[in-house]
């Protein structure tokens, strides 16, 4: 369920309805998750390896149309990043996962274990949060050249989650911000609706 915070529900300048929406960012390590929300967050790349220590939340606001309401919406994604080492995941996964809105799952173009392995991602993910919307991405495109994961089996991934997939490159911006924006337009179709006008109401 999305928070609706009723301090900062409504923006007072262009009455525009804001929602926050925990996104997390899930798997291996060294696949690039952190790469890809600091592209999306500032714009910036760093081509060192920087393992992420524990959990990193980031914050960014992005705009998206409400059909249900007719109106574009601010939607406030909270990105969590988790370190992708199994057991840091297994200790945190009830605390990362508990909440979440959308789940943006990322492999390595040049590794097809980096694919396999977000199955067990997704699992905990559901087992969690429910059947939120999800997103695999194909990260590094920049290093196409040496890509070992099959296009038809990552459709077959998707059809098995029912969810999309992209190229991304956290190096070049490759659909970096097509891949957020198109998530937070999925989970506002998700959450809004007459759910959400019940919370509006009361």
């Amino acid at each position: 369920m999305l928070d609706m915070d009723t301090n900062d529900f409504e923006d007072e300048v262009t009455s525009k309805p804001r929602v926050r929406a925990k996104v997390c960012m899930v798997g291996d390590g060294g696949v690039g998750k952190t790469s890809l929300v600091r592209r999306y967050t500032v714009d910036q790349f760093d081509d060192r390896y920087i393992k992420t220590i524990g959990t990193k939340v980031s914050k960014k606001s992005v705009n998206v149309f409400d059909g249900y309401r007719d109106r574009d919406t601010e939607v406030v994604l909270t990105i969590w990043d988790i370190m992708g080492q199994e057991g840091f995941r297994e200790l945190l996964k009830e605390a990362y996962f508990m909440g979440a809105n959308g789940i943006l799952a990322v492999c390595d173009i040049t590794s097809t274990a980096s694919m396999d392995r977000l199955d067990g991602w997704l699992d905990r993910t559901y087992r969690i949060a429910g059947e939120v919307p999800i997103s695999i991405l194909i990260n590094k495109t920049d290093l196409k050249d040496r890509g070992s994961i099959d296009e038809e089996s990552l459709r077959q991934f998707g059809r098995a989650y029912e969810c999309p997939f992209f190229y991304t490159s956290a190096k070049t911006g490759e659909n970096v911000e097509k891949v957020f924006r198109d998530l937070a337009e999925r989970i506002i179709r998700k959450e809004t609706g007459p759910r959400q006008e019940e919370l509006l109401t009361v």
